[in-house]
């Protein structure tokens, strides 16, 4: 496998980004993202364990604070996922909760920001940089809802969606590799894990100076090698997994010629799937996420291959 010069954003994360004299990088992105200078105070663990077996978790990349008290939540993800736009909602609908207090005003409750860098595509769309956010538009008026005079004076907002969480999604493969602006170099060094000539971006300077492969000693780059390693043949398997479900799908469906066909070819895939997945040495929980089963759904699909 070749080796690139700087290390993956992914495994920074993991890795590098929560050390308080790699802030810089994270101070630099985000900046850039969110178009305003971010301080980062600190990177906040997420308390979203499960308590028993109905209550949903919540896997959380980087939650990081800053300077504002806002929180922000970035993920990365690879893997393809049917209801990715859900699974946002309920991101930072969690972190909102964990972060404010049974004894706490509604006015304690933080702002979050959810930054989602995703290597698949999502939707339907060209751009590869969205932004979501809430607004309050009058349907008889058209006119924008704003704070009243003395909301502005306590928040020191002037308009709801100040309050409100906002959405940032990276479609990273949607980028033509082409850095028009100090956003586009970040872009560009996600997607590629390289630096463009002649960047400006603010925390790449950093990145050039901590995030360098040769740096790594000779038991991180195992590691580091052994990660990617893992994660080129997960996408392979999965990637494969789904052709193949879909080539049995198409060929019961055009056999049986009726619905009970269709439906055994999907099951047939996502058996499949699964099974690729567990032998590849992804646990029963992991699966689940990947396939929209249940773990235990999942479990017993492997206990029947048995």
């Amino acid at each position: 496998m070749s080796k690139r010069t700087y290390i993956s954003f992914d495994w920074a994360m993991k890795k590098l980004l929560r050390q308080k004299a790699n802030f810089g990088i994270l101070e630099g992105f985000l900046s850039e993202l969110l178009r305003k200078d971010i301080k980062v105070n600190q990177i906040i663990e997420s308390q979203s364990n499960k308590k028993d077996d109905e209550d949903k978790y919540n896997h959380v990349d980087l939650l990081c604070e800053n300077s504002e008290k806002e929180i922000i939540l970035i993920e990365l993800q690879f893997y393809s996922e049917i209801d990715y736009f859900q699974r946002i909602l309920f991101g930072f609908s969690k972190v909102i909760t964990e972060h404010i207090k049974e004894s706490d005003t509604y006015e304690m409750v933080k702002k979050v920001y959810s930054i989602n860098i995703l290597y698949f595509d999502l939707g339907q769309g060209t751009d590869y940089v969205y932004h979501g956010h809430t607004i309050f538009r009058g349907i008889h008026n058209d006119d924008l809802l704003k704070l009243s005079i003395k909301q502005s004076e306590r928040f020191n907002k002037t308009v709801p969606e100040e309050i409100y969480p906002e959405i940032y999604l990276l479609k990273v493969n949607n980028f033509n590799d082409v850095a028009k602006d100090t956003l586009d170099e970040w872009v560009y060094f996600l997607k590629n894990s390289e630096l463009p000539k002649n960047y400006k971006a603010k925390g790449l300077e950093e990145v050039d100076k901590k995030l360098k492969y040769e740096q790594m000693d000779k038991s991180a780059k195992l590691n580091y090698d052994a990660y990617n390693k893992h994660l080129m043949v997960s996408k392979s398997m999965i990637e494969t997994a789904k052709f193949e479900g879909e080539r049995i799908g198409r060929q019961e469906g055009r056999q049986e010629g009726r619905q009970e066909g269709r439906q055994e070819g999907r099951q047939e895939s996502i058996k499949i799937t699964v099974l690729a997945l567990y032998q590849d040495g992804f646990k029963p929980l992991q699966i689940a996420k990947y396939v929209q089963l249940t773990e235990e759904e999942v479990v017993k699909m492997i206990e029947n291959n048995n």
